[in-house]
């Protein structure tokens, strides 16, 4: 089949959202899909079209920028082009342009599956709350028109503002996970790299953009009860740390607090695939202390699982699955610092007991069990708008004989 999926960011841009829409897209095209992504310029240095991995790229220019969103005048032609070849669309929740997308999807009598990732939230100020309020509202739009929203766990599902509009309509299908088994050699490379040499010291990660919602201060409070335990203890902070997008004040927000740990905090920049294997076993915990809606699975932990690496993450729903399901780790109250410390310092003093086989991991969360049950889906709805096509018709066929003789 041709599937058409649209987002508004796509690799090399680095976050959960985009992760999983090219692991997806790589998954479909696997077994035998032909996939056109649709997405943004966001860097004027890519392509407009690339073929990545079996899937096409099809890349609208920016012509400006609205807070974390962009303004694209060409991406109206491209998707009425790439709505008509579809037989598919798979929309990818927060976006602005979903909206026009299901309604295209929904004249073009072509079937559309909305995933949703997260809530959206920007930053505070009048502005943003006004780009918010638009945005919620071309996703119920976007909600309204789709045939099928999936979730990633039946918990976000139960506790999403939005999903509650549109429970009839909700499909659980988990995220597609993936990570390589790391090399020893890199293994050794990394260490020495990175001053890892000798007994351990107590390795915290964390994997995410420098962003307002990933919590990252609430990791940078609970520091100092994690030093007097563990003196030696570091944080190694693998992702994107600098100019990331809308975030620049909370990043300049956080630098006394960098600068304070600058002897425990280790920022890595973007790593890749590769490199991030090497990463998770490295660490003897991830830690994801994300503090609202816009986080709703956090796929890092599962990662950092698939290598022998617990995580601790809060207690949001959605992010609390991962630990609970596997048992790999624990779950803490949103924002709290000092409950984080003496979590870190449990999974310190004990992480034998967070440790399960790769192969339990596996079983519960894999890209080609994500991309079987989206094919599943998405044949469903084909089948089922060829019926209500072909009923239509036949409903209507007396009245284009009468029509006839007429």
């Amino acid at each position: 089949m041709k599937v058409l999926i649209a987002l508004t960011y796509y690799r090399p841009h680095t976050s959960g959202l985009t992760i999983y829409a090219e692991r997806l897209a790589r998954g479909l095209a696997a077994r035998g899909h032909q996939v056109t992504v649709l997405t943004s310029q966001f860097d004027p240095r890519l392509a407009r079209i690339e073929r990545l991995d079996r899937v096409r790229v099809v890349r609208a220019p920016v012509l400006l920028r609205v807070s974390k969103g962009v303004i694209m005048p060409t991406f109206g032609c491209l998707a009425n082009r790439f709505t008509l070849w579809a037989d598919v669309l798979s929309l990818h929740l927060p976006q602005f342009d979903a909206a026009g997308l299901a309604l295209r999807g929904r004249l073009f009598r072509k079937p559309t599956a909305l995933t949703f990732h997260c809530d959206l939230q920007l930053p505070a100020g009048l502005f943003n709350r006004v780009v918010n309020t638009v945005i919620d509202a071309a996703n119920l739009a976007a909600g309204t028109l789709a045939d099928v929203i999936v979730s990633y766990t039946q918990d976000y599902a139960r506790h999403s503002a939005y999903l509650s509009h549109f429970q009839n309509k909700v499909r659980i299908i988990p995220p597609p996970v993936e990570m390589d088994t790391p090399d020893p050699e890199d293994m050794a490379a990394f260490r020495a790299r990175w001053g890892m040499q000798g007994p351990p010291r107590g390795v915290i990660g964390m994997a995410a953009r420098l962003a307002t919602e990933k919590g990252v201060e609430v990791l940078l409070n609970a520091l100092p009860r994690v030093l007097e335990r563990y003196p030696n203890a570091r944080v190694l902070y693998a992702g994107q740390h600098q100019n990331v997008l809308g975030e620049e004040d909370y990043a300049r927000r956080l630098e006394p607090l960098f600068e304070r740990f600058r002897d425990h905090w280790t920022f890595l920049g973007v790593l890749n695939p590769r490199e991030m294997a090497v990463f998770f076993s490295a660490c003897d915990m991830v830690v994801v202390p994300s503090l609202n809606s816009t986080e709703s699975f956090g796929l890092v932990q599962v990662e950092a699982m698939l290598c022998g690496t617990p995580s601790i993450a809060s207690n949001l729903p959605g992010v609390r699955v991962p630990p609970q399901s596997t048992g790999m780790g624990e779950v803490v109250p949103i924002g709290d610092s000092a409950e984080l410390a003496q979590a870190i310092i449990r999974v310190l003093d004990q992480r034998e007991r967070y440790v399960r086989p790769r192969g339990d991991v596996e079983a519960m969360y894999s890209t080609p069990h994500t991309a079987e049950l989206y094919e599943l889906l998405f044949e469903e709805l084909i089948a089922a708008k060829q019926h209500r096509t072909v009923a239509h018709q036949v409903l209507t066929l007396p009245e284009l004989i009468k029509a006839d003789k007429a």
